[in-house]
């Protein structure tokens, strides 16, 4: 879609340079993956970006494709159990919900993303102070910067600018019906079946 490559690249001149700033203070390297447990929301934007990769990830390592995409499939089948009528909506808003339940684009073996060149943008951003465009208070992961004071912190933030995502999500539900938020399980889920036009429903949106 374009504009897509432009909001991303943006996002990660943004994060370079926070990563640049903020030197030994991250944690974040192949291994931790604090971030990587528990669903969170994403959007259709990057659920579409997540299956391009698949896609991508296919041509190149169809093993590691479809270790990806039976974790993905699995996952969805616990959640859709425990929550059987509304299981994106409910694990985004009940607290604790599916807490443990890995992303399935984490390889367990080796602690690093097999889609990593995809993720979404929430996973961009996380782990350098980060501010969003208006906000006054800093987004940061809680294992980075220990020790480090609030001047310190303040020193290595970035502000990154979405001005882009709101323009290509309503261009994307009005070509392809997807809209509102998803997560990773359930947008890799149906990948290679109808994904590419994924279809609208409030209780069990992809």
């Amino acid at each position: 879609m374009q504009g897509a490559d432009q909001l991303v690249q943006i996002v990660d001149r943004a994060m370079a340079e926070a990563v640049r700033k903020s030197g030994p203070w991250l944690a974040c390297r192949i291994g931790c993956t604090e971030c990587c447990i528990g669903p969170f929301p994403i959007t259709q934007l990057d659920a579409l970006r997540l299956r391009e990769g698949l896609a991508e990830l296919e041509k190149r390592e169809p093993e590691r494709a479809a270790r990806v995409l039976g974790r993905a499939r699995a996952s969805v089948e616990r959640i859709a159990a425990e929550f059987p009528q509304n299981p994106i909506e409910s694990v985004l808003t009940i607290d604790e919900a599916a807490a443990e339940e890995p992303c399935p684009a984490l390889d367990p073996q080796t602690g690093a993303c097999d889609l990593y060149a995809a993720r979404p943008l929430t996973c961009r951003t996380f782990g350098p102070p980060v501010r969003l465009p208006g906000e006054p208070s800093l987004a940061l992961c809680a294992l980075c910067f220990r020790g480090a004071s609030e001047e310190e912190i303040e020193a290595c933030s970035v502000e990154v600018d979405f001005a882009l995502e709101e323009g290509l999500l309503h261009q994307l539900s009005a070509t392809t019906g997807a809209s509102g938020d998803t997560i990773v399980a359930f947008a890799l889920a149906k990948f290679g079946a109808d994904a590419a036009t994924p279809p609208h429903s409030s209780h069990h949106r992809i």
